[in-house]
């Protein structure tokens, strides 16, 4: 028996694969199924299931498409329904892989569908479980997204995982390893471990839902407390993971169309594309094409794009690196952007040889930040997110938080000069360039954002640790 989790930094997510004997299985695959049929091919195994844990609101699964190539089974648990075959199996279905088997725990709250799996070694003892978003490594799943498909409320769907929790994952043994769909930095939990791997024991010890004195009305509350708004593009992805969706083989082709800087810019004033540029904030503040965006492959690429283009279909035309085009088309298709239309062929070097306009962002150093914040008091905006910024913040700067920017336009000021940061930079060259895309010219990024910042003389507020704030 083999188990490999294939753990996706940019959108904290887990896949895994398992084998055993001459049979494999892969639960909750991102869209791109190249790797998986590699290592198939590889260890000489067929793909006979791809389990799914739910339908996945932050990541489109590869399940359909994976399906379409080796004819394996998609299993979801029990409730879901979806647009294309699949099995739905029963709560407590045996699955067999080789010598081993998968065992169907239904474990609804997170969405009413969300299922756990239940790996047992050849010898029936229980090994491993699949928890997908039910519970994670510190944390346990948000219960605010399925309200509407469900037709219940936060808390009641919070105190149907409570019930899934206690009756049914933590009853297991304490040795058995939980992998869950996601670490830090996902969306759908709160208070997720840098850790992607744990067991039932240390949940039990460690997990703040998980504690043995919990009443139900404690987990209710704690669980639903300080839930940030969804990203948008949450109910766009999960109905792509319901109904189906084109394949990544297409999307590539439609994306991947080498366009020349005439080509180019026709193609942005015939199409209204958005032009998306993935090049770092350090390169893209020198220079950029007037009214793209930025947003860089080498960060917190796709949420940041789901959170920050509304809609999935939006046709987009991309400026990135010579030669990371497939990385960056392929990326945008794991979270549901499959309407890239091109890019342009020789990057934005291409672009300045062909003498088109340009555009820049002032940027300066913490150091020069901290002179002309003596001498001028000025006006400071924060994009971080709100607890960052409850933690430790500039004196007198006001929190205007990235992931809300389109709502939150009318807080930018463009009748005085301010200065703009986040905590490394590259945030705030994301709100830079959208604020210059929609007509702000008053105002300069702060290099290297608040790490840079808080090692100057510049006024911040006491240091208040982020796990003692509510």
């Amino acid at each position: 028996m083999k188990i490999e989790q294939i753990y996706t930094g940019c959108l904290a997510q887990g896949a895994y694969y398992i084998t055993d004997g001459n049979e494999a299985a892969i639960i909750d695959p991102l869209r791109e199924i190249q790797p998986y049929l590699d290592r198939a091919s590889k260890d000489g195994v067929t793909i006979r299931y791809i389990f799914e844990t739910h339908f996945h609101a932050d990541f489109v699964s590869g399940h359909v498409d994976l399906a379409n190539a080796t004819g394996a089974t998609i299993v979801y648990g029990p409730n879901a329904n979806p647009g294309y075959k699949a099995h739905i199996a029963k709560d407590g279905e045996v699955f067999p892989l080789g010598d081993v088997t998968l065992h169907v725990i239904h474990t609804p709250g997170h969405t009413m569908e969300s299922t756990c799996f239940l790996l047992k070694d050849k010898d029936g003892n229980p090994h491993s479980l699949f928890t997908g978003d039910t519970l994670f490594i510190g944390d346990v799943g948000r219960p605010d997204l399925a309200q509407k498909a469900a037709s219940m409320t936060q808390e009641q769907l919070a105190a149907t995982l409570f019930h899934s929790l206690r009756e049914k994952v933590m009853t297991l043994p304490d040795d058995v390893t939980v992998y869950p769909a996601h670490g830090a930095g996902s969306a759908c939990g709160k208070n997720m471990s840098k850790e992607t791997v744990s067991t039932i024991g240390e949940q039990k010890r460690l997990n703040y839902a998980l504690r043995a004195d919990m009443t139900e009305e404690e987990f209710v509350k704690e669980v639903t407390d300080g839930l940030l708004p969804p990203p948008a593009y949450f109910p766009l992805n999960v109905a792509m993971n319901k109904q189906g969706y084109d394949s990544i083989s297409d999307v590539l082709k439609r994306g991947l169309q080498a366009l020349s800087p005439e080509a180019f810019e026709a193609a942005a004033n015939e199409t209204g594309a958005l032009m998306l540029d993935t090049r770092k904030a350090a390169d893209f503040h020198k220079g950029f094409i007037p009214n793209s965006i930025n947003i860089g492959i080498d960060g917190q690429f796709a949420p940041w794009v789901g959170a920050l283009i509304p809609d999935v279909k939006q046709q987009i035309l991309i400026i990135t690196e010579p030669g990371r085009e497939e990385e960056v088309v392929t990326r945008l298709a794991r979270v549901g952007y499959d309407y890239v239309i091109g890019y342009l062929q020789g990057g934005y070097g291409a672009w300045v040889a062909a003498g088109k306009e340009t555009d820049s962002i002032h940027r300066i150093s913490a150091d020069e930040f901290a002179g002309r914040y003596k001498a001028e008091a000025p006006k400071v905006i924060d994009v971080r997110k709100p607890g960052e910024y409850a933690s430790e913040h500039v004196d007198k700067a006001k929190s205007l938080p990235l992931d809300f920017i389109n709502d939150n336009l009318a807080g930018f000021p463009k009748d005085e000069h301010f200065y703009l940061h986040c905590a490394g930079g590259y945030r705030s060259m994301i709100a830079a360039s959208i604020l210059k895309a929609r007509g702000w010219d008053n105002f300069t990024e702060v290099d290297g954002g608040f790490s840079a910042i808080s090692k100057t003389d510049v006024p911040r507020t006491d240091y208040v640790c982020p796990s003692t704030l509510s």
